[in-house]
């Protein structure tokens, strides 16, 4: 056998034959190296770019103050936590940044887990199984989804937002051991949140527990940055809170929070935290010095929302359609075709702007779209400026189509 044939894959052929349709549809993603910037920017092969593609909300991620906190404790402690949490590999760190994050939460006890994906997963797969049911949103973000679809429970999804029709489904499935009901606090591809008045009032009418993924919207809504709970008033015993560490607060890392029983089951039970090498410390100690960043300048997430209501009225203005309601840093902007979407994005970064053409499977087929992510490290000059170039490349596809 010559190393040629030895080198290609039994199944080289249809992995090219997808790879080339993916091409053809607009659906194929190229790798690139991205180095973050000061003042909200980033560099793409040697290009200065301003990046409206992260979910820095707060600006923290590249923050001195965190540096400084995962350096000394990388000093003492070294690269990485060695093991599982339950074997050896919870240290000092983990622990004060669980009670951090439960007393940030208004919550008993918090757990844990390596990403915001992994919460997720985790924590559904644990909290329901056979014989039970989970509701889903039909706009929920993957991890939500694989969370409910590896838990072997019977999914139920119900059109998004649509709170009659999971009251149907909850009243179907009256015999089920257990009910969960799932839901993105702010959808992530949307920027819209979920109805969570009205969940948390199913929840309790049909004994349902009520997951909330707060990943959006940790450290940037609600009065003291808890996230849309605690923005529209949330409180139940049925609620089981989940968030992240690496969008708002500029880390790495999920967590769930809840009463000790929760936090105690999911400890013995959530394989992916169970089974996977806890976080590195350091990075422990960086998400506490995020957190109290996040609770004692609170002029972070009023400044973010203020650019999205700027941004809004801006676009609306230009004619550009989007949603207006709402201060959350999330801005979609529906294009349709997945190729309209990479050439509109593609434009946007000729002129030194990154803004991210979102397309199937991310979102459904027909709705491919820019998402404009905002943050504390933006200036309100920036998004005039953003404003009119995207209503001119916008408009300038227009013309061409």
């Amino acid at each position: 056998m010559n190393g040629n044939s030895a080198s290609k894959s039994p199944a080289s052929g249809w992995l090219a034959e997808e790879l080339n349709a993916w091409e053809r549809a607009g659906l194929r993603r190229a790798r690139r190296t991205v180095m973050p910037r000061e003042n909200g920017e980033c560099e793409i092969d040697g290009r200065r770019l301003i990046n409206f593609a992260s979910n820095d909300y707060l600006g923290l991620a590249g923050d001195e103050r965190l540096r400084q906190a995962a350096q000394q404790v990388l000093d003492a402690c070294g690269t990485g936590a060695a093991a599982s949490a339950l074997i050896c590999g919870r240290s000092p760190w983990h622990e004060r940044l669980e009670e951090k994050l439960a007393s940030f939460e208004g919550t008993e006890a918090a757990l844990l887990f390596p990403t915001g994906y992994a919460a997720n997963v985790g924590a559904i797969a644990a909290l329901v199984g056979r014989g039970d049911a989970v509701f889903s949103d039909a706009l929920n973000h993957a991890s939500l989804i694989d969370g409910c679809r590896l838990s072997r429970a019977e999914v139920c999804v119900f059109p998004h937002r649509d709170v009659d029709r999971l009251a149907e489904q909850l009243k179907q499935q009256r015999g089920a051991r257990r009910r969960l009901i799932v839901t993105d606090g702010i959808f992530s591809m949307d920027g819209d949140p979920a109805p969570l008045i009205e969940l948390a009032e199913l929840a309790e009418r049909f004994d349902a527990m009520l997951l909330v993924d707060e990943a959006h919207a940790t450290g940037v809504l609600g009065e003291s940055g808890r996230g849309t709970c605690a923005h529209y008033g949330v409180e139940s015993s049925h609620l089981v809170r989940v968030g992240t560490l690496s969008k708002g607060l500029g880390t790495l890392g999920g967590f769930v929070a809840g009463s000790s029983e929760l936090i105690e089951y999911l400890w013995n039970r959530a394989r992916t935290q169970v089974f996977s090498t806890a976080l590195p410390p350091a990075l422990c100690a960086a998400a506490l010095c995020a957190l109290e960043i996040a609770q004692n300048e609170p002029q972070r997430r009023r400044h973010v929302c203020h650019l999205s209501v700027q941004l809004r009225r801006a676009l609306v203005n230009l004619d550009v359609p989007v949603p207006i309601d709402g201060d959350v840093p999330i801005i979609p902007i529906i294009l349709g075709g997945a190729e309209r979407a990479v050439r509109i994005s593609a434009s946007l970064a000729r002129d030194g702007l990154l803004v991210p053409a979102i397309r199937p499977p991310t979102v459904p087929q027909g709705t491919s779209r820019l998402r404009i992510s905002l943050s504390a490290a933006h200036s309100p000059d920036v998004v005039d400026v953003l404003a009119r170039r995207i209503s001119d490349a916008v408009h300038m596809a227009d013309g061409a189509d």
